[in-house]
C-alpha cells in the first residue's frame, strides 16, 4: 500500500465497532481506537454500563496491539443533544437522539478531534453502510475545510459523496446517518460496508473477542437504559397532568402525567378500560391528550407532511428538484420500517413537503422524514407539521354530505 495511513476508529466496546478496527489493522493500516463518553453515568444509580464498554472497548484494543484513547463528550452531548431533546418534548414532539447524536457528536466532534487532534487521515466506524468512494479516494481529501461562500470556486472538483445502504438490508444504519455533513462522510470509512451481521459475528469469534460477543445488543437510548421512559423524563421535566380526551366525543377518558411522556401512536394506560386507548394527538395549550380506539384507528393515519430545512447530504438539494420543484422517491421515518413511494415538493425556504403514496400510521412530529433514491440514502428533515388525518378527512366529508342533504343539493360520487 505504500504510505501506511492512519485511521482512528470510534470504539463502543460492542461487537460492530471491535470488527471495524480488525479489518483496518488487517488492511495495513495504522489504527487507533478512541471510546467516546457522552453521558455521565455518575448521575444516575449505575444503570448505563459506560464503564463496562469502556474496559471491552480498551481489551480489544489491547489484543489487536493498537493504540486506545478514551475521550469525554458529557458537556457537548448535554448541550448538542439532551437539551434539546427535553426542549422538544416540551413543545409535543419526539425527538430521535441517535440522530442528533451522529450529528452533533460522533460525525462533527469526534471527526474534527481524529482528523485535528490525532491527525489522522480518516475516521472509522462500525456503521452498517457505506460510501460511494473507494477507501484510497478517502485519503486524497486536503484537510481543508469548504469555503462558506455562496460560490464555490468554479475549477474545484468535488463530486459529492453519496451515503449508501450497506449490504446488510436488514441491519442497514443510514438512517440514524442522515444527518451527518458532507466533511465528515468525505473522510469517513464504514469497514462492516459489504458485510452481514452473522458474518460480522463469526469474524469476532474467530478473533477471540468474547467478551463482546456475549453482550445483548444495545437497543434504546443509551442514557435511559432498562428504565421507564416516564419515570426518567420526569426527572428533568415538571409534571404538567391533563386529560386523556376521545378524539371521537370529547369524552374524558382518563389523566396522564405529561403529554412529553406519550408519543403518538403508543398505547395509553388508562385505569378502568376495558379497551386499549392510543394516543392520536396533543394539544399542548390545553395540555389534553387525545385518545382513539383501536390501534390502526382513521385518527392515526396520513400521508403527508412537512419538515423544516432539509439536510441534503450531498449539501445541495438533487438538481431534479432544483429544476422541477418536485420529485419522486422514497421516504420512511422509523428505522428499518418499509420504504414507502413519495413525492417531495421543495419549498423556498428549503422545507419539503412530502406526500405520500399510501397512508402511514402514526407520523410524528419531531422525528426525522429520511429519503432514498435507490439505495441512496438522500438525507433528512425534522417534521414539523402533519397533513390532515384520515378521520379528519372523513369528518369533513359527512359534514359536507350532511350540508348538502340539508340543502337539497346532489353529492358528487368521491373520486376513486
Amino acid at each position: 500500500m505504500g504510505l501506511v495511513r492512519h485511521v482512528v476508529c470510534a470504539m463502543s466496546g460492542g461487537v460492530d465497532s471491535s470488527v471495524a478496527a480488525l479489518i483496518l489493522k488487517r488492511r495495513g493500516y495504522n489504527v487507533t481506537g478512541v471510546f467516546m463518553k457522552n453521558w455521565d453515568s455518575l448521575d444516575e444509580s449505575g444503570v448505563c454500563s459506560t464503564e463496562r464498554d469502556c474496559d471491552d472497548a480498551y481489551r480489544v484494543c489491547q489484543s489487536l496491539d493498537i493504540p486506545f484513547h478514551q475521550v469525554s463528550y458529557v458537556k457537548e452531548y448535554w448541550h448538542d443533544v439532551f437539551s434539546n431533546l427535553l426542549k422538544e418534548y416540551e413543545k409535543g414532539r419526539t425527538p430521535n437522539p441517535d440522530i442528533l447524536c451522529n450529528k452533533h457528536i460522533k460525525f462533527n466532534h469526534f471527526h474534527k478531534y481524529a482528523i485535528h487532534t490525532l491527525g489522522a487521515d480518516a475516521m472509522a466506524t462500525g456503521h452498517y453502510a457505506r460510501t460511494s468512494q473507494e477507501d484510497e479516494e478517502v485519503f486524497q481529501q486536503l484537510h481543508t475545510t469548504r469555503p462558506t461562500t455562496l460560490f464555490r470556486d468554479r475549477f474545484e472538483i468535488r463530486n459529492p459523496v453519496k451515503l449508501c445502504k450497506g449490504a446488510d438490508l436488514a441491519k442497514d444504519q443510514t438512517f440514524f446517518l442522515s444527518q451527518i455533513s458532507q466533511d465528515a462522510l468525505r473522510q469517513t470509512l464504514f469497514p462492516l460496508a459489504g458485510l452481514t451481521k452473522e458474518f460480522v459475528k463469526k469474524m469476532a469469534a474467530e478473533a477471540g473477542f468474547h467478551h463482546v460477543l456475549r453482550k445483548k445488543e444495545s437497543m434504546g437510548i443509551c442514557f435511559i437504559g432498562e428504565r421507564n421512559f416516564e419515570n426518567f423524563i420526569l426527572e428533568y421535566l415538571e409534571p404538567k397532568p391533563g386529560n386523556f380526551v376521545s378524539i371521537e366525543d370529547g369524552a374524558v377518558k382518563g389523566t396522564h402525567k405529561g403529554w412529553f411522556t406519550l408519543t403518538l401512536g403508543q398505547r395509553a394506560k388508562i385505569g378502568g378500560q376495558k379497551d386499549a386507548w392510543f394516543v392520536v394527538d396533543k394539544d399542548i395549550v390545553t395540555g389534553d391528550v387525545f385518545v382513539a380506539p383501536t390501534t390502526n384507528h382513521p385518527a392515526l393515519f396520513r400521508d403527508t407532511v412537512r419538515t423544516d430545512r432539509f439536510h441534503w447530504i450531498a449539501s445541495d438539494p438533487p438538481a431534479e428538484l432544483v429544476r422541477t420543484q418536485m420529485m419522486e422517491c422514497h421516504f420512511r421515518f422509523i428505522h428499518q420500517m418499509a420504504l414507502i413511494p413519495c413525492t417531495v415538493t421543495l419549498n423556498m425556504d428549503g422545507s419539503v413537503w412530502i406526500s405520500l403514496s399510501q397512508l402511514a400510521r402514526a407520523l410524528t412530529p419531531g422525528q426525522f422524514a429520511v429519503l432514498y433514491k435507490g439505495d441512496e440514502c438522500l438525507g433528512s428533515g425534522k417534521i414539523t407539521q402533519l397533513g390532515p388525518s384520515e378521520f379528519t378527512l372523513q369528518k369533513g366529508r359527512e359534514r359536507l354530505v350532511a350540508s348538502r342533504q340539508q340543502n337539497d343539493e346532489p353529492i358528487p360520487d368521491p373520486v376513486s
